[in-house]
């Protein structure tokens, strides 16, 4: 049995993450769907978009990528890191401006990636071969001792592969100091997703809630889970808490706080909800 217990700190995320180890796993979330974990001597990092380089690209268009918030830490604060993961190329998951300096603070820090992604993340982090890790669905990985991490299956909109059967969006199980914790990328329901991820023993759930729309799809840009989607996945898998995230980044594409905090309040979904939040540590005991 695990508990999770948000607590608010009054530093910036820096000057916590530069403290030292505590016990316990720690998450922090990053905005959209990046998290650091900290704990069991490791710091991962998953899908940190910590950078303007989409606002960048797409000022002017109809889609503005403007930020809703400011990166809450510069990618050289996040160190020492020892993994990344990355579920898919889209560049608020494998953002290069976010993944370079990254690279470049913690020269040992791997990186785990689809292998359908694999060239477009050595492009962009600027790594060699040997600080890449490449895995597909349904692989399990152990890239540091103790530390496994198991790749499963995403539909961003769809269950896109490449030509050698490989799947371009992927979730992870990770495994560490006797918890898992899931992180499912950027995925909508599809059949089987939670036959796949329950029989993992799933203790702590990191779902998307941002949704999607027919609008939004016709101008390229894919979908996730909605609330209530994510809390009945939350359930199926037995997941006994479940933090909502993917939200407040980009104007167009986000979900509302206070529908979170209402989900949250009515405590009606097979998981505990708690929505992401900047500057609360999410202490993960068993």
């Amino acid at each position: 049995m695990t508990t999770l217990s948000p607590a608010s700190f009054p530093e910036t995320l820096a000057e916590r993450l530069a403290m030292p180890p505590a016990g316990d796993i720690r998450l922090y979330w990053l905005g959209q769907a990046g998290f650091a974990i900290v704990g069991d001597g490791y710091r991962i990092v998953i899908d940190p978009y910590l950078s303007d380089s989409l606002a960048e690209k797409y000022r002017g268009k109809h889609f503005e990528h403007e930020r809703m918030m400011p990166a809450p830490i510069r990618p050289a604060d996040l160190g020492p890191v020892d993994l990344v993961l990355v579920t898919h190329q889209h560049t608020d998951h494998m953002d290069p401006e976010t993944l370079g300096p990254l690279a470049t603070a913690s020269p040992a820090c791997r990186f785990l990636v689809p292998r359908a992604a694999i060239e477009a993340a050595g492009t962009r982090i600027g790594v060699g071969d040997e600080r890449l890790i490449a895995i597909d669905a349904g692989e399990q990985v152990e890239p540091l001792p103790g530390l496994r991490i198991t790749a499963v299956r995403a539909a961003h909109e769809t269950l896109e592969r490449t030509a050698e059967g490989w799947h371009r969006f992927l979730g992870y199980v990770i495994e560490t100091g006797g918890v898992r914790i899931y992180h499912s990328g950027d995925t909508i329901p599809f059949e089987g997703l939670a036959e796949e991820i329950a029989p993992l023993a799933i203790d702590l759930a990191l779902l998307p809630v941002n949704g999607r729309s027919d609008e939004l799809l016709k101008a390229g840009i894919a979908g996730n889970l909605t609330l209530e989607e994510a809390c009945r996945l939350a359930e199926r898998i037995g997941a006994g808490d479940m933090i909502a995230h993917h939200y407040g980044m980009f104007a167009f594409n986000t979900a509302d706080p206070a529908a979170i905090d209402a989900k949250s309040a009515a405590a009606d979904c097979g998981a505990q909800v708690h929505r992401a939040k900047l500057s609360v540590e999410y202490r993960l005991s068993r």
